[in-house]
């Protein structure tokens, strides 16, 4: 035996033998590795819901995400029935947490041992609160710029006029406002109803993540012609007739609505009536219409009622009467004063005689008479 072994041509054989054995050997090792390499896969699932257990009833759970990405890495077969199926979940358990703020490791079922998993969050930090649900009132709003000119919104409420919300008690505390906005097209100049979505914001605007209860309202909108309200002025115009005179106007109403553009009715401070005084002939009641104004479309009263106090001055003749006075007798002239010579001057008769009747009797021009004259003919 040890003749054969210390033969050249035998050590010979056995080191081909073991050539070969290990060149087998190694081949066998490298196919099945390689064999290894091919059946193995990666594949991403994403946006796979994250469901949460907690008492739902009393508390609120706010960071937990929708949703995750799941990678899964192993044969594939098995990646592709998980990919296929999804009928493995994700979960985070709180139902033995207490109220505060928790760092919370997201995990998984249904997934075969032989894959390797990975979440993307893996943990996420979870806050956990107590359930609040307060009432708030809904405030419609919407664009005033879609109101046709000369229109103005004249207000809006919503059906219901109230909504529960329900939240973490810290989010409760920060909501604002309660809105419900109503859109439409350009031009809107009549009333409109319409259902619109009711959102929930801070003070900042931000949409709060609440339940809201009823989630739509039915929002009522009046739209009307703008109008403001303003004072009658009375204008007296013309001239009354002769012998009459106006003591007093008044006229009602004293106010009126107008209708028209908003620029041009905020400018007007009244609105002026003519009064024409040549047609005031009797202590009456009269209409005089109302001008509108330029821009103005229309007036809530086209006539004003107006009372006039008149008083009529009558004519009255003047009789001027002429007093009768008595004529003397004319004083004698120097032609005719008698000669004062004394041999022509003749002597007085101590016994003048009668005058005759002719003598006695006064002349027609020294008769007294009266006479009435009217200043007026």
């Amino acid at each position: 035996m040890d003749k054969m072994m210390d033969s050249p041509r035998v050590l010979r054989i056995i080191a081909l033998f073991l050539a070969i054995l290990l060149f087998f050997s190694v081949r066998t090792e490298s196919s099945s590795s390689n064999k290894t390499i091919i059946n193995e896969q990666t594949a991403v699932i994403r946006d796979v819901p994250v469901d949460v257990f907690y008492d739902d009833q009393n508390l609120i759970v706010t960071g937990i995400p929708k949703t995750v990405d799941v990678t899964i890495k192993g044969p594939l077969p098995l990646v592709i029935q998980a990919q296929t199926a999804k009928d493995f979940s994700v979960f985070a358990d709180l139902s033995k947490l207490l109220i505060g703020e928790h760092n919370v490791e997201l995990k998984y079922e249904n997934i075969s041992d032989k894959l390797q998993v990975t979440l993307d969050p893996a943990t996420v930090k979870v806050n956990i609160e107590e359930k609040v649900t307060q009432e708030f009132r809904v405030d419609p709003e919407m664009n005033q710029r879609l109101i046709e000119e000369g229109y103005i919104l004249k207000g809006m409420t919503a059906n219901p006029a109230t909504v529960y919300v329900t939240g973490a008690k810290s989010i409760i505390k920060n909501i604002s406002s309660v809105k419900a906005t109503v859109t439409g097209e350009q031009g809107l100049k009549e009333p409109f109803s319409q259902e619109a979505t009711v959102k929930v914001l801070d003070r900042d605007l931000n949409k709060l993540d609440v339940k809201i209860e009823p989630e739509t309202v039915k929002v009522q909108v009046d739209i009307g012609a703008y109008s403001r309200e303003l004072p009658v002025v009375l204008k007296e115009v013309g001239k009354a007739a002769d012998g009459i005179t106006v003591n007093k106007l008044t006229f009602s109403p004293t106010m009126v609505k107008v209708y028209g553009r908003k620029s041009i009715l905020d400018a007007l401070t009244a609105i002026p009536i003519e009064v024409d005084l040549s047609k005031i002939t009797e202590s009456k009641t009269y209409e005089f219409d109302v001008k509108l104004p330029k821009g103005v479309t229309k007036v809530s009263d086209p006539k004003i009622k107006v009372k006039a106090d008149i008083s009529q001055v009558e004519q009255e003749k003047t009789t001027t009467t002429t007093t009768t006075t008595t004529t003397p007798a004319p004083t004698p002239t120097p032609d005719t004063k008698p000669d004062t010579k004394p041999d022509t001057k003749p002597k007085p008769n101590p016994n003048p005689a009668p005058p005759s009747e002719e003598s006695s009797t006064p002349t027609e021009d020294h008769t007294p008479t009266e006479k009435t004259e009217d200043i007026d003919s």
